[in-house]
């Protein structure tokens, strides 16, 4: 992107563009057709799935009127019990940003707020749901504009912390089957599959680690096997789907 080309973007997109330019992220702001103020206008206008639209959500912390910021998948709801307890040792809760309160603090306006530039200091947390995606989109300071860009560059750009801040989704027995079969069927069809063939991600809606075995509930991986996803090579990205598949066959009622 040009000096001129910088120039003809609007204030906030500028300012998100030449924080990306100095940190030499590959992935500069694009202009959309229309408005994208909410996660699914985001991902209908990319042809991408809802998840992969990292969505900012900002509260007040009252004790200091700090903004906070938590960045989550757009299929999520953010847990603010669990952002109090990572933000709030005090014991003090966190309060409803109105728009006024997030222009000020951010920069941006509702339906535009980029996770990166912020006008002023905010407090940041990044939502480990974002990890089950290859590639995220992000706001880029304003409602027609966003970047692309992994989580793990989120995390490095931002240097935010990578936490568990979304809404815990019930699991019903049903539903923990269709898991268990939804990914034998996957890794069958990965093992069949020829060599050079793209690899899927056994990624799945549920994102949920389970405090007793360290495995999403939804694709029976860890944190650090999800995370690794997006640098992993096909052979490896096979050896994990075949890892999975015995995870799977344990998590059969006996």
């Amino acid at each position: 992107m040009c000096g001129s080309e910088l120039h003809a973007l609007p204030d906030g997109v500028q300012r998100v563009a030449a924080f990306l330019q100095e940190r030499g992220h590959a992935h500069l702001p694009v202009m959309l057709d229309g408005a994208a103020r909410t996660a699914q206008q985001a991902a209908d206008a990319l042809g991408v799935e809802l998840g992969q639209i990292a969505k900012s959500i900002v509260f007040r912390r009252k004790v200091d009127d700090v903004a906070v910021m938590v960045v989550t998948s757009g299929d999520q709801r953010v847990d603010e019990r669990k952002v109090e307890a990572l933000v709030c040792p005090d014991g003090k809760r966190l309060g409803r940003a109105d728009a006024e309160f997030v222009k000020a603090k951010t920069g941006f306006s509702i339906g535009g707020v980029s996770p990166v530039a912020h006008a002023t200091p905010v407090v940041l947390l990044i939502d480990q749901s974002l990890l089950r995606f290859t590639e995220v989109w992000a706001a880029a300071g304003h409602p027609n504009a966003v970047f692309r860009l992994t989580a793990d560059e989120l995390v490095g750009l931002s240097g935010a912390p990578l936490v568990d801040a979304a809404v815990e989704p019930t699991l019903a027995s049903g539903d923990m089957a269709r898991a268990i079969e939804k990914m034998a069927a996957g890794a069958l069809a990965v093992d069949r599959s020829p060599a050079g063939a793209s690899i899927a991600s056994p990624c799945i809606s549920i994102c949920r680690i389970q405090a007793d075995t360290g495995l999403c509930e939804g694709c029976f991986r860890t944190i650090s096997e999800i995370t690794a996803w997006s640098r992993a090579d096909d052979a490896d990205k096979r050896q994990i789907w075949r890892v999975i598949a015995q995870r799977a066959v344990q998590q059969l009622p006996t």
